[in-house]
């Protein structure tokens, strides 16, 4: 399921490029600070798709960041609406979704699944020259994974001797769904 995730999802954006780049009076390209904190690599393009409407497709993944056991790979697209009538410009509110796929060891605890969610964003660009803006959000959503939990010390693979990967967790949790602090360029 985990590779299924992923091939859709970038299907979905290679798709989807030509047209929005057809209707885009600008395009930006923009990377996300936070992120790169947390020792994962993001990447994001905006295309402005109305004179109120934009949409921002984000991918980011890592693998064992700062040493530890955790594998994450996700999409993230967001249709935005602009309050003031000029895209990636001042105050903004969106509604993203996410799809993820992760293998993470946390606390002797191993959690190895596929999460997807959806949720409302706010925001608020900040131009700072011409072509370059600084980008500051938050958005809270539902999540809902499925995934395999269990011990270090458990044999997991023993409980299930036919070779499924069966999952023994799954639910919606409320979870902040994008925060960031992005720097972006805008290409005409």
């Amino acid at each position: 399921m985990k590779h299924s995730i992923v091939i859709v999802a970038l299907m979905s954006l290679f798709a989807w490029m030509p047209f929005a780049h057809g209707w885009a009076q600008h395009v930006a390209i923009k990377t996300n600070a936070l992120m790169w904190v947390a020792a994962t690599p993001n990447f994001s393009c905006e295309f402005v798709t109305g004179e109120h409407a934009s949409v921002d497709v984000s991918l980011l993944g890592h693998y064992k960041p700062y040493g530890l056991e955790s594998k994450l790979a996700g999409l993230q697209p967001e249709f935005r609406y602009w309050f003031n009538g000029r895209p990636m410009t001042r105050e903004f509110i969106g509604v993203a979704a996410l799809l993820a796929t992760y293998d993470m060891t946390w606390n002797k605890n191993v959690f190895d699944g596929d999460a997807a969610g959806i949720g409302v964003t706010f925001g608020y660009n900040f131009a700072l020259k011409k072509r370059f803006n600084l980008e500051v959000y938050g958005g809270f959503g539902a999540v809902y994974f499925q995934q395999k939990q269990y011990n270090v010390n458990d044999n997991y693979d023993d409980f299930f001797p036919d070779g499924s990967k069966r999952t023994n967790a799954n639910g919606y949790k409320l979870l902040p769904i994008k925060l960031g602090v992005s720097i972006s360029y805008v290409i005409k």
